[in-house]
């Protein structure tokens, strides 16, 4: 990325200088569009729970942006092998997030590849004044966490057929649950940042947002959600790859003050679909987590931001 060339646009309002979630371009005093794109390989054997989740995941960028899901197109790579009804049910999955999103699919693109993936490419409105970016936090906010970590460690205990169904079940329901629920309410508070966790890990992202507000961060992580069954897999070693990397990514521009290894594996471990992490002032988002939990809603305060320091990301 470092190689591309520099964008100039006074109409740009997020592009890819701080990492943020997706792209922001003004249209005009009211309107701004977001623009995202997401896809992967299956992580569950069911192709419409896998529709279900990439889908889930691709839409996430734009309630992290603040904005809300239109238009989204299928992105779609699926070897000539497998019956092409595995295709349609990934599709049908894929169709009800974004109907339930309250936005609509107007095609795609499809190539033959040797392992399926799926995905889309989103596009969502905001007002210019009201966009979430992943690095406006300020000093002396908190951080507010909507999802439990843990579907890395989940994922791979479900490779090496160790996961209990129940453990299993609780992964799906919360890597197929959109945004877009706690969006909605977040929207009406005095929001600063934010940020969706995926690929980079709780620990990765926080260093993201850090890093481009130039402040540090805290994770207090006693107060950080588990799924049930991560910790019982962390402590088992089922760490997957995307922890290591998550890690070296960080480098040395965090400190840990944890005691079990599994804790701070668990910190960078690689989420899918995962949750959104807002910084706001502790009053508002003592409120924000009452009315989030009152609709059934994860909602843990989980950290805060202070003046920067000798590291951008320090877990205790």
């Amino acid at each position: 990325m470092c190689k591309l060339p520099k964008v100039s646009d006074e109409n740009l309002l997020v592009g890819i200088d701080t990492s943020d979630d997706a792209a922001v371009y003004k249209i005009n005093d009211e309107t701004a569009v977001i623009q995202t794109l997401d896809f992967f390989t299956p992580i569950v054997d069911d192709p419409y729970m896998f529709g279900q989740i990439a889908a889930t995941n691709s839409l996430s960028d734009i309630y992290a942006m603040g904005g809300t899901p239109t238009l989204a197109l299928n992105i779609v790579c699926f070897p000539n092998c497998l019956d092409i009804e595995i295709l349609g049910e990934i599709l049908r999955g894929g169709a009800d997030k974004v109907k339930e999103a309250g936005a609509i699919i107007v095609g795609g693109h499809t190539v033959s590849d040797n392992e399926p993936k799926y995905g889309l490419s989103v596009m969502g409105l905001v007002h210019p004044e009201k966009v979430f970016a992943n690095s406006n936090a300020k000093p002396g906010e908190v951080l507010i966490i909507t999802k439990p970590i843990g579907t890395g460690v989940i994922n791979t205990a479900i490779k090496g057929e160790i996961a209990s169904k129940e453990h299993i079940d609780e992964a799906m329901k919360y890597m197929s649950t959109l945004n877009k629920y706690a969006s909605d309410i977040a929207r009406k508070y005095n929001i600063s940042s934010c940020t969706d966790i995926t690929g980079f890990g709780l620990a990765g992202h926080v260093y993201e947002m850090a890093k481009g507000g130039n402040l540090s961060i805290t994770i207090e992580s006693d107060k950080v959600p588990f799924m049930n069954g991560a910790e019982e897999y962390a402590k088992m070693a089922m760490i997957p790859a995307g922890t290591y990397n998550n890690r070296n990514h960080v480098g040395k521009n965090y400190e840990s003050l944890v005691k079990d290894a599994y804790i701070e594996d668990l910190m960078f471990d690689p989420q899918t679909s995962g949750g959104l992490l807002y910084t706001l002032k502790e009053e508002e988002a003592i409120k924000l987590a009452d009315e989030l939990k009152e609709n059934n809603i994860i909602a843990n305060i989980i950290g805060f931001v202070e003046e920067k320091k000798e590291k951008y990301v320090y877990i205790k």
